[in-house]
């Protein structure tokens, strides 16, 4: 382990066209600071203002926020160039920025800040490593959530747009974003289309649409409700029936794509030989969602650094004789609410037999209830236990196995 007083570090504030790095030593006086552009022809700028500053037996540690976004470029660099690489969290030096008594905002102070952070918690720290593949896997990850929130939206659109010329639509179809759902709207976006259809003729089109599943029995159904409702026509009604068929055609789009993507990403983590699916309530998407968040498991060093990575230690706060521990709000929180749905995946209970989908979890989740603690308190502490189980299965490539004993008992 280096010694604090032979280094020196270097904070990068990124930004998408250019970067602002500063340079201090270990009593954290300031030694340089330059401006640089985000291109890779311009990376060995900073390089060389460095090494101005380092003298015999100094090393160098540089720190960046953002390493899988506008940081990307400089870090596969300094990587390359076999350089020491920490990413730092943006709440630390977000923090450290507000905790002066004059708050200041600028390059140059944000990028100190940074390196502040990266010489008082180096080692609290995880080493940067941008791997193409967690990275591709990463970007993948985030256009499915685009257009997932895409999707959702534009149904919810769709709900609100269908209940104007259908009142009862709910009771059509158990989705109203399903497969023959969305053709029923598409060729009947208002019961005016529907005026010189008859009913063998709508179980045609249902039982075409649904494999089978649909015909009369539902038409009637449909028909029914719709002279139920009574005569909903307005002026324009053309022109509302149009935006009806574009949100149709959106989510069809939409879905198309998310297919697309989901098979990509499925293809990207064969690569990494996890076998996380192998856990309860972890789908391959999730799994993808966790390698997005975590990267190369080997940057932790143990499964602790991992959970205040993602803000699931607990904080200790203390005075005089009095301590308490308190919930962490810093750490990557995407990965904290992947944790976080993931542990309430593990008690919850099948909807058949209601039977817990994870018995030793829900066993655990009742002991901690039982101990007097709150039901968040008690999911923070199978949070805590997933950061272990999901660290040791990245980390050997191994399959979950139910535990024999209760955790209680196992330790």
């Amino acid at each position: 382990m280096i010694e604090q007083q032979n280094l020196i570090y270097v904070g990068v504030d990124l930004h998408k066209q250019h970067h602002t790095a500063v340079i201090i030593d270990c009593w954290n006086k300031k030694l340089g600071e330059i401006k640089f552009d985000n291109k890779p022809s311009a990376f060995s700028l900073l390089v060389k203002e460095v090494k101005k500053h380092t003298k015999k037996k100094l090393s160098v540690v540089y720190g960046l926020e953002d390493v899988g976004g506008y940081g990307r470029g400089l870090a596969v660099y300094l990587k390359e160039q076999q350089c020491w690489v920490k990413e730092v969290n943006p709440k630390l030096s977000n923090a450290r920025r507000k905790s002066h008594v004059t708050v200041e905002k600028s390059d140059s102070w944000d990028a100190e800040c940074v390196a502040r952070v990266l010489r008082d918690e180096l080692h609290n720290l995880p080493d940067a490593k941008p791997i193409d593949l967690y990275w591709a896997i990463s970007q993948l990850i985030t256009q499915r959530k685009w257009l997932a929130n895409s999707l959702s939206g534009t149904v919810k659109k769709l709900h609100q747009q269908i209940s104007y010329p259908y009142p009862s639509y709910k009771k059509f179809f158990s989705e109203v974003d399903g497969k023959t759902a969305l053709a029923f709207w598409e060729t009947y976006p208002s019961p005016q289309k529907l005026k010189d259809v008859l009913e063998d003729e709508l179980a045609i089109f249902l039982r075409s649409h649904s494999n089978n599943g649909l015909s009369n029995k539902k038409a009637t159904q449909i028909l029914s409700l719709i002279t139920a409702d009574g005569d909903t026509y307005r002026d324009f009604q053309d022109s509302r029936d149009s935006v009806v068929k574009s949100q149709v055609k959106t989510i069809g789009f939409l879905k198309k794509e998310i297919a697309s993507i989901e098979v990509e990403i499925e293809d990207l983590m064969k690569q990494l030989g996890f076998q996380l699916e192998s856990m309860t309530g972890i789908e391959f998407v999730t799994a993808a969602e966790l390698v997005a968040e975590i990267g190369d498991i080997h940057r932790f060093s143990s499964a602790d650094k991992l959970a205040r990575f993602a803000g699931i230690a607990p904080i200790t706060v203390g005075s005089g004789n009095k301590s308490r521990n308190y919930k962490s709000k810093q750490g990557n929180r995407e990965l904290h609410d992947i944790f976080k749905s993931l542990a309430i995946r593990q008690i919850a209970v099948t909807r058949t037999k209601k039977e817990p989908r994870n018995p030793h979890f829900h066993s655990y989740y009742e002991q901690r209830l039982a101990e007097g603690k709150t039901k968040q308190q008690a999911i923070v502490c199978i949070m805590r236990k997933l950061v272990n189980i999901i660290y040791a299965m990245m980390k050997n490539k191994s399959v979950y196995v139910m535990p024999t004993l209760p955790l209680k008992q196992a330790g």
